[in-house]
């Protein structure tokens, strides 16, 4: 299978091309040229195997330059005994009559990315070998919370790789920016930057397609790559649990095998739920993609309308790794619903970039309107619902999963739709124990960060994780915050390079 760039259609690479690379050079995302077709037969034999097996099978269709051994070394690499709490990896717990909640937390950051990050550098490395042999890959990553840490959890002291994070200074919660700036590992960096998420992404990409930096780091055997879910390793992961948890399903007799289910997702760049989609495409039985925002509704408002407008306040929610008004993966979407027209695809993120908006046609708003709807809510919702959730079933989610709950919940009176449904939950709630406590009990005053993770703990009866319990008392490791404009200055800083 190769893969195509969404900027230019006549770009053809393969599978560890794109891995390594993270990006096209002309700034266009890379798509695989076709979906691999998903059967009920397929269903019926991955009910019967583990997550492990599963993801093998899975990504073989798609990664058709590695070897049976190479694939198998990196999922059992990624997916072993003990790297999750989760014995079956992906957890589904089901809550109420039709609502299933996919935990995908239980990883060693307690956060989703975890899913695809402790195997994006097994696959890198893999790439690697292939396409750049000799060169040191440095990962430059930009985070609206859980990517960053996950990447550096991935990535710490793997053999021929440095990794750079750069985070919105006031743009993560207090867990979230400790877990980042202790993390260990000699090949690491991080830096907050003075502005948002989009700033940040903004500026990882254009560092990404300067081809003066590009040079530069070849001089010094250098080459760029993404953890970001503009990469494709990145994102060909999470196809893999929407289709094991419909598995799991089914192995459980909650469905049969080739029922309709929907499902939602908490998201901001838009990678977790188009993964969702791919799945559908492939054939795996799914109705509606619900897609979840909080109050940077710019999702919300492009589905119900076709038009993507950033020109907007931006909020700074308790649902921070949503806290996104330019949402990359989109990108990916439009490319396949405007039947691969990399013109069309050009002239919006052109406009995008420019102007801060742009409409889809007619066409591409009717395919999008087939499959999405889009919903929305406030941090008062948010709070409202992990009470409720918690009061009614005894479930403690945090701020993200409970974004995607209430939006669910108002799906469904507002169009009576009765169909079983899979949320993504998307982070442990003791990542965000300010916010889950406050909405809980009402009261965080006088309490630090651990205090509050401890009364959480009291109050929920539920378990802290052993990789947040273990950040307590961690000295912090990188202090930088940087300008927005200053960034390129910071990677040359962290890489020691004179340019």
């Amino acid at each position: 299978m190769l893969y195509k760039s969404t900027r230019d259609s006549a770009v053809q690479v393969s599978a560890a091309q794109a891995i390594t690379q993270g990006i096209s050079k002309e700034g266009g995302l890379f798509v695989p040229e076709s979906l691999p077709r998903l059967g009920s037969a397929d269903i019926e034999a991955f009910a019967a195997l583990g997550y492990v097996e599963r993801a093998a099978h899975i990504l073989r269709a798609f990664l058709t330059d590695f070897t049976e051994e190479e694939l198998a070394a990196c999922v059992n690499g990624a997916y072993a005994a003990g790297k999750f709490s989760a014995p079956d990896v992906a957890h589904l717990s089901k809550v109420g009559a039709k609502m299933f909640l996919l935990e995908l937390w239980h990883g060693p950051t307690c956060a989703f990315k975890d899913m695809a990050l402790q195997l994006l550098p097994h696959l890198l490395t893999v790439s690697a070998r292939k396409t750049v042999k000799d060169k040191k890959i440095i990962i430059l990553v930009a985070t609206s919370g859980d990517t960053g840490k996950a990447a550096l959890e991935g990535f710490k002291d793997v053999d021929g790789t440095g990794i750079l994070v750069f985070y919105p200074e006031d743009g993560v919660s207090p867990m979230q920016k400790l877990q980042m700036t202790t993390q260990e590992g000699g090949n690491v960096n991080v830096c907050a930057i003075a502005g948002n998420f989009d700033d940040a992404q903004n500026g990882v990409k254009r560092i990404f397609t300067d081809a003066q930096i590009a040079e530069t780091l070849a001089r010094h055997d250098m080459v760029f790559s993404s953890a970001n879910s503009i990469n494709w390793g990145r994102l060909v992961p999470q196809i893999v649990y929407y289709i094991s948890a419909y598995a799991d399903l089914v192995k459980e007799g909650e469905i049969a095998n080739g029922e309709t289910i929907n499902v939602v997702v908490p998201t901001g760049n838009f990678g977790n739920i188009l993964a969702a989609y791919y799945a559908k495409c492939m054939g795996l039985p799914i109705g509606k993609l619900i897609c979840a925002s909080n109050a940077n509704n710019v999702l919300t408002d492009f589905i119900n309308t076709g038009v993507y407008d950033r020109n907007r306040a931006f909020h700074t929610t308790i649902s921070p790794s949503m806290d996104i008004l330019i949402s990359s993966n989109l990108e990916r979407l439009l490319y396949a619903l405007s039947g691969c027209d990399d013109a069309k695809v050009r002239g919006w993120f052109d406009s995008l970039a420019k102007e801060g908006r742009y409409e889809v046609d007619a066409s591409v708003k009717e395919k999008l309107t087939a499959d999405f709807v889009g919903g929305f809510c406030d941090d008062a919702a948010t709070k409202a619902t992990i009470k409720a959730l918690f009061d009614k079933y005894g479930y403690l989610c945090d701020t993200h999963t409970a974004v995607a709950v209430r939006v669910y919940e108002d799906y469904v009176a507002k169009t009576g739709d009765e169909t079983k449904t899979v949320i993504a939950s998307t982070a442990s709630p003791f990542k965000f124990s300010s916010s889950v406590l406050s909405a809980l009990t009402g009261d965080t005053s006088g309490l630090d960060e651990f205090e509050m993770v401890d009364k959480l703990a009291e109050v929920s009866g539920c378990e802290i994780p052993a990789p947040l319990a273990d950040l307590r008392g961690r000295d912090v490791r990188f202090t930088q915050c940087c300008e927005k404009d200053d960034m390129k200055r910071v990677v040359w800083e962290m890489l020691g390079i004179q340019a």
